[in-house]
């Protein structure tokens, strides 16, 4: 059970709070002496406290417009010459970089969005995405000088940087989460994709995979096509290519899309049993974790992902739906096998809200819901 008594964990407030800004003050007072760290600083915090997470960006980049050269490509030099190291070339994923950099990507697309300023602004968040991802800033110019931006990230696809790489993938995602939408179509991004899935980085063909996952929402025929199309190719590592395909279909494959299941070598109706759900409570509090196991059986020999649903409260009493992976399995006809799973129920989560009531939870296999319970959550 939560402890109600300890603090409540704010990522806005791990990701900047004082300690980042005087690390980001630092960097452009080594880089520039006469730079006043310690007035940054002061403005900063004077009302950090207040705004939100996207809020504390735009107010460092706002302060750092009355702290750098009111001439861009002045600024921008400034930038260039503050940045911190490179993230490691070594690593091959999960290296997102710092969240104090993003306001530099901020600064650039508010006094550098000029089409005169252009070729400079790009050029400075090339650099600056070696340190944090500006797949949020990239979308601007996308947005607003789309046929040149496109021009200079199809150059970039081929950067020796996988930072660079990843950011024309995640920069042009249709559906990228916390980001305004780009305002081009799909079919203009396939290029950088077809390049960009013979990746040898798992952080780059990730945003790959997450990149057809959104248009899949909306053509699932174009990403299915896209995908045969990649496996004759052969550029890729046929089990690399076999992980993005699964993740680039996740949605259809929890749709139960028959082409999809099909596609990766699975029947959409498979042949199952499925136990009734067996919960470790009926009755939790906030912050406990709901605890259940289920068995299947084949009646043949199936190739089956499991997964499960949770339909939490909403504040207005209504059900919504959160469908989360549990297993694959391969099983002979007549095997079973128990799947168990502990899932949180966070009351910091991002992703939903918790709220007293009856909740409800179903076991899919392959997309079809195959068994079904209740639980209370107080």
């Amino acid at each position: 059970m939560a402890d109600e008594s300890s603090p409540k964990f704010s990522l806005k407030d791990q990701l900047f709070n004082e300690e980042r800004v005087r690390f980001l003050a630092q960097q452009f007072k080594l880089a520039d002496p006469t730079f006043d760290s310690k007035r940054f600083v002061k403005e900063v915090m004077k009302s950090l406290a207040s705004r939100e997470l996207k809020q504390r960006i735009v107010l460092i980049a706002e302060t750092l417009e009355s702290h750098l050269s009111t001439d861009f490509p002045t600024a921008a030099q400034q930038i260039l010459a503050a940045l911190p190291p490179e993230l490691d070339p070594s690593l091959t994923d999960d290296d997102f970089g710092d969240f104090i950099i993003a306001p530099l990507g901020e600064f650039v697309v508010r006094n550098g969005l000029d089409a005169k300023h252009l070729k400079l602004s790009l050029r400075v968040l090339k650099e600056i995405t070696k340190r944090f991802s500006m797949e949020d800033a990239i979308r601007a110019f996308i947005n607003t000088h789309p046929e040149p931006t496109l021009k200079e990230l199809k150059k970039w696809t081929q950067e020796s940087n996988y930072h660079v790489r990843r950011l024309v993938s995640e920069g042009t995602r249709p559906r990228l989460p916390w980001s305004q939408r780009i305002q081009i179509e799909a079919t203009e991004t396939l290029e950088f994709l077809e390049v960009l899935h013979a990746d040898s980085t798992r952080y780059v063909t990730r945003s790959v995979a997450n990149h057809l996952n959104d248009i899949a929402k909306v053509d699932p025929t174009l990403v299915l096509k896209t995908l045969k199309t990649w496996q004759k190719l052969g550029k890729q590592d046929p089990k690399e290519l076999a992980w993005i395909s699964r993740h680039a279909l996740r949605t259809l494959i929890k749709q139960g899309d028959a082409e999809t299941m099909r596609f990766l070598g699975m029947r959409s109706e498979p042949k199952v049993l499925v136990s009734p759900i067996q919960l470790g409570q009926l009755v939790l509090q906030r912050g406990e974790p709901i605890e259940f196991e289920v068995t299947v059986m084949a009646e043949s020999d199936e190739t089956l992902i499991v997964d499960y649903v949770i339909e939490f409260v909403k504040a207005n009493g209504s059900h919504s739906p959160k469908v989360f992976k549990a297993k694959q399995l391969n099983l002979k006809k007549g095997e079973s096998a128990t799947v168990r799973k502990r899932h949180p129920l966070r009351v910091d989560a991002t992703t939903y809200r918790l709220f007293a009531g009856t909740h409800h939870l179903t076991i899919q296999v392959n997309g079809n819901a195959m068994s079904r319970c209740s639980f209370e959550l107080l």
